[in-house]
C-alpha cells in the first residue's frame, strides 16, 4: 500500500464517522422574536395593542379620599366630619371596524366611609360602535347637554338621573351641529312612604322604557343644547335648555328646566334631597315645582389653579350655591376645597356644608 491509497482510506474513514455523529447531533430552536408592547395613538392618550391583537387597551383611574362637613342635600345632618375614601378602575378597549371605532368603557368604583364595610360598584359598562352606545352610562339627559357646573354638589337642585341602561345614538354633523336619541331604564316608580308618595328611584321592572332626546349646535365660543326626557311609568317629564359661553378669562353656562307637572316628581325633574326637606304630604316640594335653574362660572387663575361657582333655584323655593377651588400642584394630583349653602323655604331652614378632597388620577 503506497502513501496515497492510505490517505485516500484515511480520509474516507474520517468522512464517515462524521457523518454518523452529524446525523445524532442536536439543533438549539430558534428563540421566538420578542414581541414589545406597541403604542395605539389613534384613538388618543395612553392606549396601547393587546398583544397578538389589533384591539387597544387604555387602563386608568384614581384614588380620592375626603372629608365632609354636614350634607347640603339634607337640612336636619348636622353629624360633624365623615370620612370617605374611593379608588376607582376604568378599562377602555377600541379597534377599528368599516363601520368605524368598536369601542368599550368599564368603570369599576369601591367605596369605604367610616364604620362601613368597602362596597363595589359596577358605575359604566358600554359598548359603542357607530354613533350607537349600548349598556350602562350616564343618563343622555345629563350627558348631552353637559353637568350643573365644575363643583362636586352639584346636583343639590336635581338636575336628572345618572347610571342607567339605554340604547342611544348619538349624530354628529361635523359642522357643530348634534344630535341624540335614546331609550333608558325605567328606573323610578311610586312609594307612600318617600316624598309624600310622589317619586323614588327604585329597580321597578317595567314593560316600556323611558325616552330622551335632543339637539344642540356649537359656533365659535357659543354653544346651545335643548334635551327633553320622558318617565313612562309617572306619565310625565322634563325639558332643559342650556347655553355655554367661552370668554377666554372664564367659561359661563346658563340651564333652565320645566316640569310637565310641577305638584309630581319624575326621573328626569325628581329630587337628590332627604325627605326632610319636604313639608309632610308635600314630597314634590323636594323638586322643581314647574321650573329650575342652573348657573355658573369657572374662572382659570392660572395654569393650576381654577375657581368655580354654581347657583341654583327652583320653584318650589329651593336655593343652593357652591363655590371651590381647584388646586392641582403636580400633574395628576388634585386639591378641592368646596363650600355649599342650601336654603330649603317650604321648611323654613338652611344647611351649610363643606368636603375637602385629594384625589390621584392616573
Amino acid at each position: 500500500m503506497n502513501i496515497k491509497s492510505l490517505l485516500l482510506g484515511s480520509a474516507a474513514a474520517l468522512a464517515a464517522v462524521s457523518g454518523a455523529q452529524a446525523a445524532d447531533a442536536i439543533v438549539a430552536a430558534q428563540p421566538e422574536p420578542l414581541e414589545y408592547v406597541r403604542i395605539c395613538d389613534a384613538y388618543g392618550a395612553g392606549y396601547f395593542f393587546i398583544p397578538g391583537t389589533e384591539t387597544c387597551l387604555k387602563v386608568g383611574g384614581m384614588v380620592r379620599t375626603e372629608g365632609k362637613w354636614y350634607d347640603a342635600y339634607n337640612p336636619n345632618t348636622h353629624n360633624g366630619t365623615i370620612w370617605h375614601t374611593r379608588a376607582q378602575l376604568s378599562l377602555d378597549t377600541a379597534s377599528d371596524t368599516e363601520y368605524g371605532p368598536l369601542k368599550t368603557n368599564t368603570v369599576i368604583r369601591w367605596d369605604w366611609q367610616e364604620g362601613n364595610t368597602t362596597t363595589t360598584k359596577l358605575l359604566w359598562a358600554n359598548i359603542s360602535l357607530g354613533g350607537f352606545l349600548v349598556g350602562k352610562a350616564d343618563s343622555q339627559y345629563n350627558a348631552f347637554t353637559g353637568y350643573a357646573g365644575d363643583v362636586i354638589n352639584d346636583d343639590v337642585v336635581y338636575d336628572g338621573p345618572y347610571e342607567l341602561n339605554q340604547i342611544t345614538y348619538n349624530y354628529d354633523a361635523g359642522n357643530g351641529f348634534t344630535a341624540v336619541v335614546s331609550v333608558e331604564d325605567s328606573n323610578s316608580g311610586a312609594d307612600a312612604s318617600s316624598f309624600g308618595g310622589a317619586w323614588v328611584k327604585s329597580e321597578s321592572n317595567h314593560y316600556a322604557p323611558n325616552a330622551v332626546a335632543g339637539i344642540g349646535y356649537k359656533a365659535g365660543n357659543f354653544g346651545f343644547k335643548v334635551v327633553g326626557g320622558y318617565d313612562s311609568i309617572v306619565e310625565e317629564g322634563a325639558i332643559k335648555a342650556r347655553v355655554d359661553a367661552d370668554f377666554g378669562v372664564f367659561k359661563a353656562f346658563l340651564m333652565g328646566g320645566w316640569n310637565t307637572d310641577g305638584k309630581k316628581l319624575n326621573q328626569y325633574a325628581g329630587s337628590n334631597l332627604d325627605a326632610s326637606a319636604c313639608p309632610v304630604g308635600r314630597g314634590d316640594l323636594c323638586g322643581w315645582g314647574d321650573w329650575a335653574v342652573w348657573g355658573g362660572i369657572g374662572v382659570p387663575v392660572n395654569d393650576k389653579l381654577k375657581w368655580n361657582l354654581q347657583l341654583a333655584y327652583t320653584d318650589s323655593k329651593i336655593f343652593a350655591a357652591t363655590t371651590n377651588l381647584k388646586w392641582n400642584p403636580v400633574k395628576n394630583l388634585l386639591v378641592e376645597p368646596e363650600v355649599s349653602y342650601t336654603n330649603f323655604d317650604s321648611v323654613n331652614q338652611d344647611q351649610w356644608a363643606g368636603i375637602l378632597r385629594f384625589q390621584r388620577s392616573f
